[in-house]
């Protein structure tokens, strides 16, 4: 029999809890709170799985779309289309702007034409519900003839990148096709400049001309969901690391 850890009251009838049934109490407590911990564990995994299984089949589901929309045009706009980000690219920059300049060719004035209403108008009837941006990036090489440092070619190249990306917006935002839309694109489509910050690589050198690009890139809620979570996760499992 386990020792009291006061001796009993005489004259009250009453006695105090021996150390073993206070530890089999503490016990108790404690494994009442892993249990709760695992269940919430277990809640917070079952969650991210479903928004991980919700992410890759609505981004499959938007790569199909456009991959049936657009594989006849890739080539003769020497164009090409990302699965893994949802990106499509432009690759000549001959045919997007004049050298160090932000105003549009004619001929990506046509292009634009064509592949932006058709652009839009399938995200939106289609996948507006799952969309959270439509990114226009622009992007440069890390030349810039007339700099006299990395940093001076960087920041040139930034500013130009910017304005190719808001004359891309600004001419879309314009065309009579997508009027109707007006509200939902000047929600979702943002212009990013970004300068020679994510430069194409050939044979591990930079390759200049295919650096030189427009993108569009769909980025969707579930995707962005799934960032928050792994956000606050990550904290959580650092501590316990």
């Amino acid at each position: 029999m386990a020792r009291p850890l006061f001796p009993a009251k005489s004259d009250g009838g009453e006695s105090w809890i021996s150390v073993s049934d206070l530890m089999a109490g503490l016990m108790m407590v404690f494994l009442f709170i892993a249990v709760i911990y695992a269940k919430d564990a277990n809640q917070r995994a079952q969650n991210v799985t479903e928004i991980v299984n919700e992410w890759q089949d609505t981004e499959l589901a938007i790569y199909e779309a456009l991959e049936r929309e657009f594989r006849a045009d890739l080539a003769k706009w020497n164009a090409e289309i990302e699965k893994e980000t949802l990106t499509i690219r432009f690759l000549s920059p001959e045919i997007l702007f004049e050298s160090g300049k932000a105003d549009l060719t004619p001929t990506f004035q046509e292009v634009l034409n064509d592949f932006m209403p058709r652009y839009v108008q399938l995200l939106y009837s289609e996948f507006q519900t799952e969309i959270d941006e439509i990114r226009i990036e622009g992007h440069t090489s890390s030349r810039w003839s007339s700099a006299v440092s990395i940093n001076e070619a960087f920041i040139k190249n930034m500013s130009l990148s910017q304005e190719r990306t808001r004359s891309v917006l600004d001419y879309s935002l314009n065309l009579p096709r997508l009027f109707p839309l007006t509200p939902w694109m000047t929600k979702t489509i943002s212009a990013n400049g970004l300068s020679s910050a994510r430069l194409i690589e050939t044979d591990g050198r930079e390759d200049e001309r295919r650096s030189r690009r427009v993108e569009f890139t769909v980025k969707t809620k579930a995707k962005e969901a799934l960032f928050r979570i792994l956000e606050k996760v990550a904290p959580a499992i650092s501590k316990k690391l």
